[in-house]
């Protein structure tokens, strides 16, 4: 019995993908309601996002923007704590809020039925909270632990100093989101009242909803729930976005010296470009990818692979409204401090040197490719629309990069490369310029040969 042969199919490439389209509707007070319809998605994701960066607060309490979030949802004009915590269960919905670089950001998830109670709950916590002296004083206590924790943590701790020694000890973006212990401490129920007053108001917030919306007249719904929220007068004043200041200093190392560590933490970072960048924002992930952004990438190569230093360290872009930084981050042994330093600075800058055309299509293939995957649930739709709302884009920007991102080539990578360095101090031939370094590890035993790398001056930071 003779076996027919069978031709193998071609496999073609996926063709381009496209972010989910978005409806923009324009609500009374202010607001912007984008919408997601998701077919399948009976999960249904709300974001609110308001533009209230930390450096809005009163600097005498910073962190008070992160206990008001922490608190939104613990007690309204008409229920207790518990009370809104059991309706909150009762109609399966999840809340959350926390405030970053950008703003305010509130996210619910809910079951499509009962979208309708969960925008009144959630208009209860945008225009009726309490604060509660007891539940503002039990957050309170719990930022006040997060902080001795973070200084606990070593890559907690390298972070905590990589920003007091980056930016400008004026700039806001010098010290934690979430406050300091002094300031913390200064904070009373009387002032996350106020600044929830001042600051969570209509006036350019924007609202996203995704899921499946079949059925459901989600404008209609969200104006009736949120009609009233500030429709008066109040209007957040325009504040114009602005690179963090950058510390004059900030090219240098700093050691934070922990006694007896079996593992180094380094950090190092360089100012970076904001997606507005001239050239277009699409080659950086690629570069982030190939110098430090995947296990195949050039410094797990040498550091993980061939040198058996570290689990894995990791670059990346980080933009933020205007700006952003270039941040390496991981552990290596103890032992090998001195030695990775030096190969991690000339990894890093080797993009100076060249790429090769297998390392930027393995990245444009990955973050292309990967795309809809990346956002294939309610949720992260919503996610990245927020994140490209404060951001003061919309998430036509996702579709326009990813095409962007296609065509994207070995010059032109070598390029944005070059104009990263370029702005950022950044020189393959000259060892450690544009960097700034933070490690925490033993500085008895590393601080001599870190110096004689020659990288720059270095200091020693003590914890009590």
């Amino acid at each position: 019995m003779g076996v027919s042969a069978v031709a193998r199919p071609e496999v073609a490439p996926p063709g381009p993908w496209s972010f989910p389209d978005a409806g923009t509707t324009a609500l009374p007070g202010g607001p912007t309601l984008l919408t997601y319809d998701l077919p399948g998605q009976y999960v249904v994701s709300i974001r609110v996002g308001l533009p209230i960066p930390p450096a809005v607060e009163p600097p005498e309490i910073e962190g008070v923007a992160t206990i008001m979030a922490r608190t939104l949802d613990e007690g309204t004009a008409h229920h207790s704590a518990e009370q809104f915590a059991r309706l909150l269960e009762r109609k399966g919905v999840s809340f959350g809020a926390g405030i970053g670089d950008s703003g305010l950001t509130m996210g619910l998830e809910v079951v499509k039925g009962n979208l309708e109670p969960a925008l009144d709950l959630l208009r209860q916590i945008l225009t009726e909270p309490v604060f509660p002296e007891a539940e503002v004083a039990r957050q309170m206590r719990t930022r006040l632990a997060e902080i001795d924790q973070e200084r606990a943590v070593a890559a907690n701790r390298g972070l905590l100093e990589l920003v007091h020694a980056f930016y400008a000890g004026s700039d806001r973006a010098s010290r934690p989101v979430g406050g300091t212990r002094e300031t913390v401490s200064a904070i009373t129920r009387e002032a996350v009242a106020a600044f929830h007053a001042e600051q969570v108001v209509a006036s350019g917030a924007t609202l996203v909803v995704a899921g499946d919306l079949a059925g459901l007249d989600v404008p209609v719904l969200v104006g009736g729930a949120l009609g009233g929220w500030d429709t008066g007068s109040a209007r957040r004043p325009a504040v114009p976005p602005r690179p963090a200041a950058l510390a004059e200093d900030r090219c240098r190392i700093v050691v934070v010296d922990r006694p007896g560590s079996v593992q180094t933490e380094i950090l190092v970072a360089a100012p970076g470009p904001d997606r507005s960048v001239e050239g277009g924002w699409a080659p950086y992930p690629v570069l982030g990818f190939a110098i430090g952004g995947s296990p195949n990438a050039r410094i797990d190569a040498v550091l993980r692979e061939e040198k058996g230093y570290t689990y894995g360290i990791r670059s990346g872009f980080r933009p933020h409204r205007s700006g952003g930084l270039f941040l390496t981050t991981g552990s290596v042994r103890a032992d090998a401090t001195v030695e990775s330093l030096r190969l991690l600075v000339d990894l890093l800058a080797s993009g100076g040197r060249g790429l090769t055309e297998p390392e930027v299509r393995s990245g444009v293939d990955f973050i292309g490719k990967t795309a809809p995957g990346r956002f294939a649930t309610a949720d992260d739709v919503a996610d990245e629309a927020i994140t490209m709302a404060l951001d003061g884009r919309t998430t036509q920007f996702t579709t326009d990069n990813l095409r962007d991102l296609a065509t994207v080539e070995r010059a032109r990578a070598e390029a944005a490369f070059a104009r990263f360095a370029r702005e950022a101090g950044v020189d393959p031939d000259r060892p450690g310029a544009g960097w700034t370094i933070v490690l925490v590890g033993d500085a008895a035993e590393h601080v001599a040969g870190i110096e004689a790398l020659g990288l720059g001056s270095v200091t020693v930071v003590r914890d009590r």
